[in-house]
């Protein structure tokens, strides 16, 4: 689904509101939690996506749905979020709101996401291990993904956003034979 950059930047002051209104009451975590939920819906439910956003469904109509699915099913606060979307029309951003929304909660919280690959699956305690000298260095809360890919022989690639950390075997391998080569040359 497209996002226009308007869009993008309503999306974003929503999720600003709504971090706001859950910080206030104590609930930004869980309110999270329902937002990435709602988001899985959504994506997860082309039909439903498209009634959020279908122009020939009156309002009324689309808040008596949300009534009828959601009352009772989500938090007052959540609740009251989609009414305010559904009367501004603002129902198809709902994704982009969680997607903003998990990130002003997790550089609030001090969490920073972070992508381990490793040749092997690493058992829980190796995990936590890596999960706590990443943090240590970082000085955040590192939220670690462990990704298995078998080309890298041994050691670890880290990305950390957009910076890579690549400490795998197969990469100092390569590095080992780009300086023989080199030497090979002169």
């Amino acid at each position: 689904m497209a996002v226009k950059r308007g869009q993008g930047v309503a999306a974003g002051q929503y999720a600003r509101a709504l971090l706001e209104l859950s910080n206030e009451r104590g609930q930004a975590e869980a309110m999270g939690e329902e937002l990435q939920g709602l988001r899985g819906v959504v994506e997860g439910n082309p039909r439903f996506g498209a009634l959020l956003q279908d122009p020939a469904i009156r309002r009324e109509e689309r808040r008596a749905v949300l009534e009828k699915v959601y009352a009772g099913k989500v938090s007052e606060l959540v609740m009251n979020g989609l009414r305010v979307l559904n009367a501004k029309g603002r129902l198809g951003l709902l994704p982009q709101i969680a997607e903003h929304y998990q990130v002003m909660l997790d550089e609030q919280l001090g969490n920073i996401k972070v992508d381990v690959t490793v040749p092997q699956r690493m058992d829980e305690a190796m995990l936590e291990q890596v999960r706590r000298r990443i943090s240590e260095a970082l000085k955040k809360n590192a939220l670690v993904t462990q990704i298995v890919d078998e080309s890298i022989i041994g050691g670890m690639v880290v990305r950390i956003e957009d910076r890579l950390i690549d400490g795998s075997a197969k990469a100092q391998l390569e590095a080992m034979k780009r300086h023989l080569m080199m030497a090979v040359a002169k």
